[in-house]
């Protein structure tokens, strides 16, 4: 089975966040690294060149694939900020609809800006997604 390629590094946060070229996705991410240190309680970790997580897991599919990846997370892209949280867990879809402007992928939440969501609906969104990763992988860090 091949190792996963987006494996945590030593590259500190900052580093990473004085990379990003637009001064207001910069702001934001860092405002995101501040929001998802405090819900998960787990220092900042960047994972590859371009993931910044939080806490990590080890998960294993029924097909027998298994790996570690952050408990939670983001990343500034070039059109947006993703967000990797667990999806569809038990009322997502309602905080989704009261979120704001988004979109959604398998294991993502795009933004283009944190102005352009509701926060408080974001921290709920995080810390759900952090308390269910847990229930299902107790040995979540």
């Amino acid at each position: 089975m091949s190792e996963a390629k987006t494996r945590p590094t030593d590259t500190p946060l900052q580093s990473y966040l004085d990379g990003i070229a637009d001064l207001q996705r910069r702001a934001d991410c860092a405002q995101i690294a501040s929001l998802m240190q405090g819900l998960s309680g787990c220092p900042p970790v960047l994972w590859g060149a371009s993931i910044v997580g939080f806490g990590s897991y080890h998960y294993r599919y029924d097909s027998g694939r298994e790996g570690d990846f952050c408990l939670v997370g983001f990343s500034a892209r070039k059109d947006s900020i993703s967000l990797y949280l667990l999806a569809g867990f038990d009322g997502a879809a309602g905080l989704l609809q009261q979120l704001g402007k988004h979109k959604t992928g398998k294991a993502c939440l795009y933004i283009k800006r944190l102005a352009d969501v509701q926060t408080a609906v974001l921290e709920q969104l995080i810390q759900r997604s952090i308390d269910e990763t847990r229930r299902r992988w107790p040995d979540t860090a």
